[in-house]
């Protein structure tokens, strides 16, 4: 069983949602992303999406695609996205760690070389945007075979047809896409949401994360009831960039935002329970 799917075999059987907060790699300043990711396992978060800094980033607003422009400005590539990934492993060998971001670097690196260096480095699994189920065969081989999770989006225009075919190579859990549009856009519709989620358990056993338009500890709380998993990244990220920027300390703010985010999931956790 992957550290995926085993965190969530264990929330859930403690009946509680998993908070994965995004981060992109390198940003604000790539000496600072392992004691960020640190600071996000020790404040609660049950897993960590780390995004892969890309110049296109076709799926992501505003927020964070400042923040890649501002990780490559740095010189931060996929090597040493993985090279960071494994300074955060010397501490922390339980919080599973989910990598975000595009084809194209990876295809570079090469699917196999990728998904080797990707394992070593402690990297749990993969979120491959521009990626289909159509063209990810050969890729899902590879990740698989290194013990890496495949994780795919699905939309709320994605088909009941479409997502069987996206269940059948999918592995760690499903991540919904919560809203027609970028990231850090549009705030996500609770019942809508829980409307789609419904066709999507009919297709897949998977866990299943919501993210795209959660950007607060309350609107967390009206999407959770709904699914496994929350994933808050935009705000997070713009909330990182203002407290360095303004000469903050950046471990500070990143406390003080995940505090509400995660009390409140543990509390609805606790109501719900029987």
């Amino acid at each position: 069983m992957s550290r995926i799917s085993e965190t969530f075999r264990l929330l859930q059987q403690d009946n509680r949602k998993a908070l994965i907060p995004f981060v992109t790699a390198g940003d604000p300043e790539p000496g600072l992303t392992p004691d960020i990711m640190r600071a996000l396992a020790e404040n609660g978060a049950d897993l960590i999406e780390l995004g892969m800094p890309f110049s296109d980033p076709m799926a992501d607003g505003p927020a964070i695609q400042r923040a890649n422009e501002r990780a490559l400005a740095q010189g931060v590539t996929l090597p040493d996205t993985l090279a960071l990934v494994e300074q955060f492993r010397r501490s922390n060998h339980v919080t599973p760690v989910l990598l975000m971001g595009y084809l194209n670097p990876i295809e570079r690196f090469g699917y196999q070389a990728f998904a080797d260096a990707a394992a070593a480095a402690g990297v749990d699994g993969v979120i491959v945007v521009d990626a289909p189920p159509e063209e990810s065969p050969l890729l899902n081989q590879r990740l698989r075979a290194a013990s890496l999770d495949q994780v795919f989006l699905v939309t709320p225009t994605t088909t009941a047809q479409r997502m069987a075919g996206i269940a059948r190579l999918a592995s760690g859990f499903i991540y919904y896409v919560s809203v027609k549009g970028t990231t850090g856009g549009k705030t996500a519709d609770p019942a809508e949401v829980g409307s789609r989620l419904r066709t999507v358990a009919q297709q897949s056993a998977l866990p299943v994360a919501v993210g795209f338009g959660i950007r607060d500890a309350a609107m967390a709380e009206q999407i959770a009831q709904y699914c496994d998993a929350v994933v808050i990244g935009s705000a997070l990220v713009e909330s990182i960039h203002d407290s360095h920027t303004a000469g903050r300390d950046v471990l500070d703010e990143l406390r003080a935002f995940m505090a509400p985010v995660r009390q409140t999931l543990d509390r609805a956790a606790r109501q719900d329970a029987p």
